[in-house]
């Protein structure tokens, strides 16, 4: 787990080396334990085709390194500033797979032809490695980078295919003067891009390393705000970050340089979720059997380290069957919560600490538990760095997982968590049961997307986005988020319907909980693993029948016209054929307990206790939000808020992370 950077010139052009050292600097935080910078000279678009290049590391870890030159070493950099160089790769090491020096990072073959900067872990590396092996490879580290670059050079970047984990790479080939970007099949690991005017491109793990670059200036998308602020989300690659893109999860960008004039990159997927249900699967005995296997099979392989792993402790059904099966193997697993001062809640937001279970559970497996408690006062005391590190607003009220990541971060250096259960295996049935009965995919697409609309509605955008309107009045909301679906769909089932939702859910909800997972674990230096992401599990658990994820499936189908209002609200009705595959593991009060999900009581805070916090940031005229915003149009959303006219939280909230992100950058 660690963070990477890089530059590529695409023209007759060097990169400028003062950038190197500053972008990588900047994700510091995502690996303390090593640094490295790769520059080269490839060659491949000079008129003498001489290629060399420079391995550095900085004073901080020079004497860890062996014969690797310190990048702050004068001679070194008056070395640096006297040759042109088209190729920068930057690593910054959070040390999880053999911790000695051997795991360096960027890491080569033994020609130094083959150069690999990697984020993230393969679950599956030792058997990778025994194959290798039997093909005549032999390895001098323990790393899973190593056997990243022997699997490429036995079977080109198709080994992509092959491996198990997450990830996000950056792969040089000085043989074929080709670069490779890419990320792993569910986008667990992010990876942000940029191309410039000058016909660079700029890659990092985040984006406040590409705008270390002196060649990128900050600027907001506005279109992108559109989206966000109706769907709070981004359904595609774009960023709120004018010109940066997210490499799409499962894809792979290929630059080839050894044309006179490099052909722009080129992204191609390599794989992509399939909600197709499989006949054979139909024994709900038989399946939960398969399930419980696949399952106890993925959390033991995310469990490979030469570091402490904890796991976090919700009270809910996904961390605690996690926990079940990692406190087999880990004694005195460390496990951590995080609960809610519910003094000035009401409604449903008093059954949102879940404290009590979560410490029952670990009664049960015998864990050593950490609990953290959040009051009103703890959001606004966290925004500044929540915003600096999250790097734009994302999906849900995410702060409580800042919290939950800088807890864990204080015992452990992995942790285990629950996401991605409730997205494959059908966690929300009360999304799902509306879109049942449709006539035809159109009106199935157009009711899902009004369903969608999180934060402003059709009726609001116009006013609320006034200052800004002719450059977004063209963005067809509809049409994007019909994009996310693949081309020509039709469905002649309500089941269909249902598989269409969960692919809908995983290509973006849960993206977007995987960004938000990865960046403020990686603000405390923490890596987080989500075993609910396995291959062999995910490719079973798109196979299972739809009948056997909801429990009242069938006869929710026989109402033709109108669903009845119990349905629709939060119910155990999903994950059922989990539930079941865990009924040797959890207690049956957990497995029937009803979907919650991981958020804080601002519903009451933000017309309570954070009342004035609210009004200070966002009924402030100098705000600056209202560079986008028209302040009549917003003002009179939030009163309806706080007078309890209506339920505005995610918009609030929204709103906050958007202002103090756009201070942070502007």
């Amino acid at each position: 787990m660690c963070g990477i950077t890089g530059i590529l010139s695409l023209m007759n052009v060097s990169l400028n080396v003062n950038d190197v050292k500053v972008m990588t600097d900047k994700i510091a935080h995502r690996g303390p334990d090593d640094a490295g910078y790769l520059l080269f000279h490839t060659g491949s678009i000079h008129p003498i085709k001489i290629s060399f290049f420079k391995n550095l590391t900085d004073d901080q870890f020079y004497n860890n390194n062996g014969s690797i030159l310190s990048i702050e070493n004068q001679a070194v950099q008056n070395e640096l500033h006297s040759h042109d160089w088209d190729l920068f790769m930057g690593h910054r090491r959070l040390s999880i797979l053999d911790t000695s020096q051997a795991g360096h990072q960027p890491m080569s073959d033994l020609s130094m032809n083959i150069w690999l900067t990697f984020n993230g872990e393969i679950y599956n590396f030792k058997e990778i490695r025994e194959e290798l092996k039997s093909l005549g490879h032999r390895f001098k580290t323990n790393t899973d980078t190593e056997v990243i670059i022997c699997s490429y050079i036995e079977w080109g970047i198709d080994c992509i295919k092959k491996l198990n984990g997450m990830f996000a790479l950056a792969l040089y080939d000085n043989f074929k003067k080709v670069m490779y970007l890419v990320r792993d099949r569910y986008g667990i690991k992010p990876l942000y891009y940029t191309q410039t005017k000058d016909k660079t491109l700029i890659y990092a793990s985040e984006v406040k390393s590409i705008l270390e670059s002196s060649e990128v200036d900050f600027k907001v998308d506005k279109k992108a705000l559109l989206n966000y602020f109706t769907f709070q989300n981004h359904l595609d690659d774009s960023t709120l970050y004018e010109n940066i893109r997210l490499l799409p999860p499962a894809s792979i960008m290929r630059v080839d340089l050894q044309k006179s004039k490099p052909e722009a990159p080129s992204i191609h997927q390599y794989w992509d979720f399939n909600f197709e249900e499989d006949s054979s699967l139909n024994n709900a005995v038989d399946c939960a059997k398969e399930l419980d296997h696949l399952f106890k099979q993925a959390v033991n392989r995310q469990l490979v380290s030469d570091v402490e792993v904890g796991s976090y402790l919700s009270g809910g059904l996904d961390s605690g069957s996690i926990v079940a099966h990692a406190s087999k193997r880990i004694d005195c697993l460390k496990t951590f919560t995080v609960g809610f001062d519910l003094s000035s809640a009401v409604g449903l937001e008093l059954a949102f600490d879940e404290r009590t279970m979560a410490e029952k559970l670990s009664y049960q497996f015998q864990t050593e538990q950490y609990e953290m408690v959040l009051k009103s006062g703890d959001m606004e005391r966290c925004m500044y760095k929540f915003s600096y590190h999250l790097e734009e607003p994302r999906v849900g009220q995410s702060y409580p997982n800042y919290y939950a990541a800088k807890l864990a971060s204080k015992f452990v250096k992995v942790v285990l968590s629950g996401i991605g259960g409730d997205e494959l295996l059908a966690g929300y049935p009360w999304r799902y049961y509306p879109m049942m009965n449709h006539q035809n995919f159109d009106e199935y697409i157009k009711n899902y997307y009004q369903y969608w609309q999180r934060l402003l509605q059709p009726s609001e955008r116009r006013e609320v986005f006034a200052p800004i309107w002719d450059d977004v009045k063209d963005v067809d909301l509809l049409k994007n988020f019909r994009a996310v679906f693949k081309g020509g769909n039709t469905c002649n089932s309500v089941e269909g319907y249902v598989n269409q939702s969960l692919y809908f859910e995983a290509k973006t909800f849960l993206q977007g909980l995987l960004i938000v997972e990865d960046k403020l674990s990686m603000a405390h230096s923490l890596e987080s693993r989500v075993p609910f992401l396995d291959n062999d599990l995910v490719d079973f658990i798109q196979r299972i029948p739809v009948k056997l994820k909801l429990a009242n499936l069938e006869q929710v189908k026989s109402y033709k016209s109108q669903i009845p209002s119990r349905f629709l609200r939060k119910t155990n009705d999903g994950k059922r054929i989990f539930r079941d595959a865990m009924k040797n593991h959890v207690s049956k009060d957990l497995r029937d307990g009803i979907k919650q999900g991981f958020s804080s009581p601002d519903q009451s805070w933000f017309k309570g206790e954070s009342i004035e916090f609210v009004r200070r940031k966002l009924l402030n005229p100098n705000a600056k939000i209202y560079d986008f915003f028209d302040q009549k149009a917003i003002e009179k959303l939030i009163l309806k808020h706080l007078e309890g006219k209506e339920n505005k939280r995610l918009l609030i909230w929204s709103l906050l992370n958007f202002e103090e992100w756009y201070a942070l950058n502007e």
